[in-house]
């Protein structure tokens, strides 16, 4: 592969951006192309709207030196030998892929398409989709795909917060059209990150392998959650449950339960077993676990939101005349990103009983947490939790772990509501001899 070849990403978003990154430190040049020009304005003055570690440097640096490009013309892709396409596909309130987007990105590539390119989709889809939606698409444009152009499916795989680590790390799966498109795939992966290339017989394959992937770690935390509320009722802590039962060996590897939590968020696990449960449903198959991890998930803002009021409550304490206080509105630790978040659903619940709610994090966009959330996240951790009734840490950032909870100005026995922060026993007895009450999910 040439030194400096050019790459066309196509979707600058959250995925898109991360990738090109990467990409650039591998020593490629990239054109990414978006249909937000503001995005394309921001990232021409050299501004970086990711809150992705490593990210914003990276790519700051690549845009100074010519490294990076980004423009609204898809007449640019014809300069790439490689098409990743990486655009958003969320999903319709009935289940369903909303396909604008990927429609709108595959319509536009068409017209700049030429011989020889290879188009490698990294949307997550339903299976189906590459061959029956992406492929009819391009092949509008004139150039019959696995002759003219080659087209691959390989999904992004990347968590919050190490995208850029697990970009150079994890390895890569690829099924193409046809045998030669899963081919030169593999070989652009392989040289491109030098990691490990699993290939697959066919798209629907490659298609299907990045749904099961969030499928089992939806339902493992499903099943996380639900133990969780089993132990409550024996008085019993569910992270020693867990690390007990997590010893045992099983198959090729170990019993693996996760950790519960306030609940799930971001773009992919709260959508992707939908996709599957549609798909299969779309198809006379009717399966159940997809839409039990689902349900079983979103209703944890609920029962966190009930564990405050309940032990409001049992001090005496009127939930409409009660403040809490929120640590954390972001779907993960260490992470700005609001999509989804399940502390929007645990905020909504505590309003609607009257509680006085401030919020603190410092990682979030405060204009979008107030549209999203409900709640302008303050600038203070002092004014957020003064005379506050509960402190609910529901995202355990860097920045909250050196907390000086003897030194925070909360009202008298008030409730530490761990939600994501899985505090040591040891840290568990520190509060409560500081006089703090505390609850956890399941301890």
């Amino acid at each position: 592969m040439p030194d400096r070849q050019t790459i066309a990403v196509i979707g600058l978003g959250y995925v898109g951006l991360c990738v090109a990154t990467a990409l650039t430190d591998a020593g490629f040049d990239i054109i990414g192309v978006d249909n937000d020009p503001d995005l394309v304005a921001d990232l021409g003055a050299g501004v970086v709207r990711s809150q992705e570690p490593g990210v914003a440097g990276a790519a700051r640096r690549a845009l100074d030196e010519g490294r990076l490009r980004a423009t609204t013309d898809y007449a640019a892709v014809a300069e790439a030998p490689v098409v990743l396409i990486a655009v958003g596909t969320p999903i319709t309130d009935a289940m369903t892929l909303a396909e604008d987007q990927l429609r709108g990105a595959c319509t536009e590539l068409a017209r700049h398409l030429r011989e020889g390119q290879l188009v490698i989709c990294k949307s997550t889809v339903p299976p189906g989709t590459t061959r029956e939606l992406v492929l009819p698409l391009l092949q509008a444009g004139g150039l019959v795909g696995g002759r003219d152009f080659l087209l691959a499916f390989s999904p992004e795989r990347l968590a919050e917060g190490t995208a850029l680590t697990d970009l150079r790390t994890l390895p890569i799966v690829v099924g193409g059209l046809d045998e030669r498109s899963t081919t030169e795939a593999m070989a652009f992966w392989q040289k491109a990150l030098n990691v490990q290339v699993i290939p697959q017989d066919s798209l629907e394959s490659a298609e299907i392998v990045k749904l099961a992937d969030n499928w089992w770690i939806d339902l493992n935390i499903a099943l996380a959650n639900e133990l969780a509320q089993f132990c409550s009722l024996f008085g019993v802590d569910v992270l020693d449950v867990i690390a007990a039962a997590n010893s045992i060996t099983k198959g090729k590897g170990s019993v693996n339960i996760l950790m519960p939590s306030v609940g799930v968020g971001g773009s992919c696990l709260t959508k992707d077993p939908w996709m599957v449960w549609q798909t299969a449903a779309s198809r006379g198959l009717e399966i159940h676990t997809p839409q039990v991890g689902r349900r079983a998930n979103a209703g944890m803002p609920a029962y966190t939101a009930r564990l405050i009021l309940d032990d409001l409550r049992e001090r005496g304490k009127d939930p409409a005349e009660s403040t809490v206080a929120i640590l954390g509105l972001a779907f993960k630790n260490n992470t700005g990103d609001l999509r989804a978040t399940p502390v929007r659903d645990v905020v909504a619940e505590l309003l609607g009983a009257g509680v006085a709610v401030r919020s603190h994090d410092p990682l979030v966009d405060p204009d979008q947490a107030e549209r999203l959330v409900g709640t302008r996240p303050a600038a203070s951790l002092e004014d957020t939790v003064r005379d506050a009734d509960c402190v609910a840490v529901l995202a355990l950032h860097e920045r909250f772990t050196g907390i000086d909870f003897a030194a925070l100005p909360v009202a008298a026995s008030c409730l530490l509501l761990d939600g994501r922060a899985y505090y040591s026993k040891e840290k568990i007895a520190m509060l409560r001899e500081l006089g703090y009450r505390y609850r956890g999910i399941g301890r």
